[in-house]
């Protein structure tokens, strides 16, 4: 599986040292020594019930091999773990689910950081009585 994802210098892909295959053999506490302080904190916390039930929903599709049907979440602030690679996530943008494959670079991040939940802003014309110049603006 990690044969398909060429990055870095050796053309594998490493995670502070370590394979993929090496990290999806590890247990979440020991992959939680990887990770950045505040998910480490998170995890070795605990993980929120909703947490716990969208990992065993990864772990269930991942031995179903059903990659490619979507696991629907609210949660934003989830830790990709290595469970979580080449599985399809929906994740609330707070309007719609929006779909985000999971990559081996996106281990140490949070689903929410892939999709967006803010649209950019395009600004028209100013309105009527907005600036003093705007009084010369033609109505239509």
């Amino acid at each position: 599986m990690s044969s398909e994802y060429r990055t870095g210098r050796e053309g594998e892909f490493t995670y502070r040292g370590h394979t993929l295959d090496d990290l999806q053999g590890m247990d979440l506490e020991e992959v939680a020594e990887l990770l950045p302080a505040r998910m480490r904190r998170s995890i070795d916390r605990g993980l929120s019930v909703e947490k716990q039930k969208l990992l065993e929903e990864a772990r269930e599709a991942e031995e179903e091999e059903t990659a490619n049907s979507p696991i629907r979440t609210h949660l934003r602030d989830m830790p990709i773990v290595p469970e979580f690679v080449d599985l399809t996530f929906e994740v609330y943008t707070g309007q719609s689910f929006e779909r985000v494959r999971v990559q081996p670079e996106m281990i140490g991040h949070y689903l929410g950081e892939f999709q967006l939940t803010r649209n950019s802003v395009e600004h028209g014309q100013a309105g009527i009585g907005a600036t003093r110049s705007s009084k010369f603006v033609p109505l239509k």
